[in-house]
């Protein structure tokens, strides 16, 4: 059986379990942490961080997660409209005045956080990625493909520089510098948007799935291939220091299970942790007010959306491309985070969910 460190509740023995499991089958590496009350009753990592596995895992390793770097940024977002610096039934550009071109005048900040602003596809070089100004001032020129509000479409690299420039407009910080200042550093959470070089030995590079190679693109869940529209991201664009170094608040976060479950217990217990707070009852509850449900467009498939987050039943959160996830269950003030380098088919990717119902295993012990 692989070898997992780190420390866990005995009744929550099935999680460790299902992580040597899944890097008995094959995976390279990864982390697990579960916090109740915004404490970890599961910290464990195990397997390697490099694709050679040379390197082990370590407790302060840290990896791309992907689309799970969404519920970080829309936490951002939440607390200042929690302080009341951002109005999210306002137009976006009421914030950021040059967004009203090309009939986008009614699209609301609201609609950026639930993907249904209409502007669903990053259909610029990959390049631009890296270069703040040049992206925020495409997508501002940039015509919605449908009636903002009406509809959804997964907005999987667009979200990001539409919400982070609204938090960079009201705040005059990028949106890694506020989650910086404003939630990482405040709370100790080992999560980063932007990563400066000195994290660079800390990194394991993401490891595309078996039989594909680093240029292997993004899809949406129900598919195998890139999607026709938009320009298609590569394993080989993430693993790049260009893509480390820029702010791509929708997709390039950095950190662990540990520092995503610390971040995201915010979400679970109410607005604060550890004895800070950064948002009230109510601002928390406002995330969980679903924005719309049905077919999604660019995903294929039912969601329902909260304000940044997908609304499963009674829990909320997100996964990543390649696999990592954040699950977050208010009612038991629970959360589970899923963070690997080792990246996985979308269409037969369950091992974010396994986990977390083998979390629900230790609660139910735990509750007893």
């Amino acid at each position: 059986m692989a070898d997992i460190q780190g420390t866990y509740d005995d009744l929550f023995s099935a999680v460790p379990g299902a992580l040597a499991a899944l890097l008995d089958a094959g995976d390279t590496g990864g982390s697990v942490a579960v916090f109740v009350d915004g404490e970890p009753v599961v910290d464990v990592w195990g397997g390697f961080a490099d694709a050679d596995r040379t390197i082990p895992w370590r407790q302060d390793t840290i990896t791309n997660v992907w689309s799970v770097t969404k519920t970080m940024t829309a936490l951002c977002a939440l607390i200042l409209a929690d302080r009341g610096e951002l109005d999210l039934d306002a137009p976006v550009a009421r914030y950021w005045p040059e967004f009203a071109a090309a009939g986008k005048e009614k699209v609301l900040v609201r609609h950026l956080l639930a993907h249904t602003a209409g502007l669903p596809d990053w259909e610029g070089p990959v390049e631009e990625l890296y270069d703040w100004p040049a992206a925020t001032a495409r997508l501002a020129a940039q015509a919605p493909l449908w009636e903002p509000g009406t509809a959804a479409g997964y907005h999987s690299l667009t979200q990001g520089f539409l919400v982070g420039e609204v938090v960079r407009r009201i705040t005059g910080r990028t949106p890694g510098e506020f989650f910086a200042g404003e939630v990482a550093g405040p709370l100790g959470a080992d999560f980063h948007m932007g990563l400066s070089a000195e994290h660079d030995d800390r990194v394991a590079r993401s490891v595309p799935p078996p039989g594909r190679d680093e240029d292997y693109a993004a899809s949406a869940p129900g598919g195998t291939e890139a999607p026709a529209a938009g320009t298609a991201m590569r394993v080989r664009d993430g693993n790049s220091l260009s893509w480390r170094r820029a702010q791509i608040p929708a997709a390039s976060g950095f950190g662990n299970a540990r520092s995503v479950a610390l971040a995201q217990s915010v979400m679970a217990c109410g607005g604060a942790v550890r004895g800070v707070r950064l948002l009230s009852d109510a601002g928390v509850a406002r995330a969980w007010e679903e924005q719309f449900r049905g077919e999604d467009r660019v995903l294929g498939m039912p969601v329902s959306w909260g304000l940044g987050y997908g609304i499963f039943g009674t829990t909320y959160g997100w996964g990543g491309w390649g696999g990592s996830l954040v699950m977050i269950e208010p009612t038991s003030r629970m959360v589970v985070a899923y963070v690997t380098n080792q990246m996985r088919e979308p269409a037969e990717d369950t091992r974010g969910l396994d986990l977390v119902m083998s979390a629900y295993d230790g609660l139910q012990g735990l509750r007893a």
